[in-house]
């Protein structure tokens, strides 16, 4: 985990290409390679440009996520993250997916995942603890080099954030306008970033105050980076004549226009 710290600048002081070159090719080797490719990249490749032209709705998981009129998502294709299965049974709400990358969520909420018949997207080498080739599984495989994956069915970039994977999967889907809520963007605790600290089992970062709860181990959030990373897909997306909006009750994200979800869901 340490090359975190790398990827927009960082604290490394020169760049060995062989090392980097090196690393990726084996990694790529080594998931083309295995049966787990092959099987989850033919799921993958079936749903590029399946929902071309139509809206998408991404569900952060900050606190203000439960404020949203979610009957309002009812007729809209939802992109449920990480532990959204906490979400309270009195929104009677289930995502069209769900999408899940960083190994400790994964771990945390395995056995959600491996009896939920809900499409999950889940990280490869994170999902090694979950059941395989169960056809509600896609399997994706994270490359460690900065970019923004058009082509979901290869690789895509984490970029600090399992919003951005939702964002990728958004576009390679061919969804044209994505709203994103309950992305409050902000955090008030104390640390450096991409850190590993145990939770209190009182998480105010998230809309369950147990999200992290009884000594799990999770990591704090790296605001910065992944700004840098939303730029990069505000950029792609409207290169491709796409959108994204925020339409978070409330956020201190700037990056994406702010809409609110009423009007996105009714606007054509």
């Amino acid at each position: 985990m340490k090359s975190f710290e790398n990827r927009i600048g960082g604290k490394r002081d020169s760049l060995n290409p062989y090392k980097v070159g090196l690393k990726l090719i084996l990694d790529r080797l080594i998931w083309d390679f295995s049966y787990k490719s092959f099987y989850n990249r033919k799921k993958l490749k079936k749903l590029s440009n399946l929902y071309k032209g139509e809206k998408a709705v991404i569900l952060c998981n900050g606190p203000s996520l439960i404020k949203n009129d979610f009957s309002l998502l009812k007729d809209v294709y939802t992109f449920g993250l990480n532990k959204i299965n906490l979400l309270p049974n009195e929104f009677n709400f289930q995502p069209s997916a769900i999408v899940a990358v960083n190994p400790f969520v994964i771990e945390q909420n395995k056995d959600f995942y491996s009896s939920t018949h809900i499409p999950l997207f889940l990280d490869a080498m994170g999902s090694k603890n979950i059941a395989k080739k169960r056809e509600n599984i896609c399997l994706i495989h994270s490359c460690d080099f900065p970019y923004f994956s058009r082509d979901c069915s290869l690789s895509v970039f984490q970029g600090f954030t399992v919003t951005y994977v939702a964002l990728q999967l958004a576009y390679y889907m061919g969804f044209t306008k994505v709203a994103i809520i309950g992305i409050d963007h902000n955090f008030h605790i104390e640390g450096r970033p991409n850190a590993y600290i145990k939770s209190n089992g009182n998480d105010k970062g998230h809309f369950d105050s147990n999200y992290f709860s009884g000594d799990q181990t999770w990591q704090l959030p790296d605001l910065k980076a992944s700004e840098h990373y939303y730029n990069l897909a505000n950029l792609c997306y409207e290169e491709g004549g796409r959108k994204i909006y925020n339409a978070s009750v409330s956020s201190d994200l700037k990056i994406f226009k702010k809409v609110t979800l009423e009007k996105f869901i009714s606007d054509e």
